[in-house]
């Protein structure tokens, strides 16, 4: 066993999250996936399911030759598969004894902070009664606006719910190869990867999967992309066998609530800052306040999230506003009397965002 890979055999939260392109390449793989879940569940070690294939079972079922591009068209594919879909895994898990249980999320569920509890209680008391969460996007009421993009960030958002100390990307690939075609066991910068393309029925790329990654990896996870069809995937991942590509777990990792505020809210605009303000805030233990703020782009509200950033367009990190854009760009440059004049508020209450309400990139 390498010595990155032995702390896998100790994960107790694990996610594995398997890809249209998988599902469709071979029609046992969930009893299989099944198998081998059931054979490395523990009262001490449980398993959550993040799953795609809905919209391609639909479009079969309602005739379509390919995967449709218009949203009705993928939310009618999406209901008419999500059944099937949860059929197969509840025959599956059933003939191993174990209940499979559905989840639908999208990414409106993740984004509220009251509905994302609600959905880590609920996970939480399914692993608990020992059953196998199947999550997977609500295809059929999602939109752009709701869309998590692709399940593969799905699964990234899922693993600090239910902290997760490994999460398992199957793909339809032996992992994350370098640009002479080479497996990669173990890495710890995406950035030093060659670009994969992706195409097929599924959403998400190598690309998607790295990013993904990476978002895990910032919860405090590992992160194994590896073959779903290689025989015992799951088993040997969990055993610290050399499969597929180890993405290390960040050095620094962020707490939930920080997680959520960088990597599941979705920015609703941007705060540009000065350069004294930008380095201010990388030391990660100051609040923004509108003396350090040059001005605004986008129009956001009190509670949204905003990227802090440098006027080269550099991101210093994000956070959420207690000012709305018209009112951090009345108050840019200003301190003191000049600020109260603007805002009529007591010099206390003038933050920007909050340092509690802010995550610095790393």
């Amino acid at each position: 066993m390498h010595s990155a890979r032995a702390a896998l055999p100790k994960a107790q939260r694990i996610v594995v999250k398997v890809g249209s392109r998988s599902l469709a390449g071979d029609g046992d793989l969930v009893l299989d996936l099944a198998r081998q879940i059931a054979a490395l569940t523990t009262d001490k070690r449980a398993f959550v399911v993040v799953t795609s294939g809905a919209i391609a079972l639909g479009a079969g079922r309602l005739g379509y030759r390919r995967r449709p591009k218009e949203m009705p068209r993928l939310q009618a594919a999406a209901a008419a598969g999500q059944s099937v879909l949860m059929q197969r895994y509840s025959v599956a898990f059933a003939a191993q004894g174990l209940v499979a249980a559905q989840v639908l999320l999208t990414h409106a569920d993740l984004a509220d902070r009251e509905r994302v509890n609600n959905a880590r209680q609920a996970l939480a008391a399914l692993m608990e009664a020992r059953a196998v969460p199947i999550i997977n996007e609500n295809d059929t009421v999602s939109t752009e606006e709701i869309r998590f993009g692709d399940n593969d960030q799905l699964a990234s958002m899922v693993a600090p719910l239910v902290s997760a100390e490994l999460l398992m990307l199957l793909t339809d690939v032996e992992g994350v190869l370098d640009e002479a075609g080479e497996r990669i066991p173990v890495m710890s910068d995406s950035a030093k990867i060659g670009k994969v393309a992706s195409s097929g029925p599924g959403t998400g790329g190598m690309a998607s999967k790295l990013d993904a990654a990476t978002k895990a990896s910032r919860a405090g996870a590992s992160v194994v992309i590896a073959p779903a069809l290689r025989p015992d995937v799951i088993a040997d991942v969990v055993a610290g066998k050399d499969v597929g590509t180890l993405i290390l777990p960040h050095p620094v990792t962020l707490r939930a609530r920080q997680h959520w505020i960088m990597y599941t809210l979705r920015p609703r605009g941007d705060v540009l800052l000065d350069e004294g303000a930008a380095r201010a805030l990388a030391v990660g233990k100051s609040s923004l306040l509108p003396i350090g703020v040059l001005g605004v782009r986008g129009d956001f509200h009190v509670g949204d999230a905003v990227r802090l950033v440098t006027p080269a367009g550099a991101e210093v990190g994000r956070g959420l506003a207690r000012m709305s854009s018209v009112d951090v760009a009345r108050a840019a440059r200003k301190k003191g009397e000049e600020l109260d004049a603007v805002l009529g508020r007591e010099a206390h209450d003038q933050v920007v965002v909050h340092k509690d309400d802010l995550v610095v990139v790393s």
